[in-house]
């Protein structure tokens, strides 16, 4: 759920996921989803999974949730000539989920030490 809080002419986007005993986040940014559709949310990674919760209500069906021990496979790569921003998480299913995310360097090292 998100909802917005003005303060000092900033606008913060406040979302709320429901995290197990012991779950922490460990880094959190703004994201798009691209499999087929392009979905604005959140791509939140905690110390035992990683989550995609998008923006806009009206597109909760892709809400995401990725156990580690589901993952095969995470690789960088490019959403424009010069713009080295898109992570591509393989599943063991096979599945491919593609996001556009900053910093995306880090986001790889991370998701990578947790399979």
């Amino acid at each position: 759920m998100f909802y917005t809080e003005r303060r000092n002419y900033l606008i913060f986007e406040v979302m709320k996921i429901d995290l197990k005993p012991n779950e922490q986040v460990v880094k959190a940014g703004d994201s798009q989803y691209m499999n087929g559709s392009k979905v604005e949310g959140k791509l939140i990674l905690t110390n035992q999974r990683i989550y995609f919760k998008s923006k806009n209500e009206s597109n909760s069906a892709y809400n995401l949730e990725i156990i580690p021990v589901d993952i095969r496979e995470v690789i960088p790569f490019k959403t424009g000539f010069f713009s080295n921003n898109g992570l591509n998480i393989v599943k063991k299913d096979g599945d491919e989920l593609n996001f556009k995310i900053k910093d995306r360097d880090t986001w790889c090292k991370l998701v990578n030490q947790m399979y």
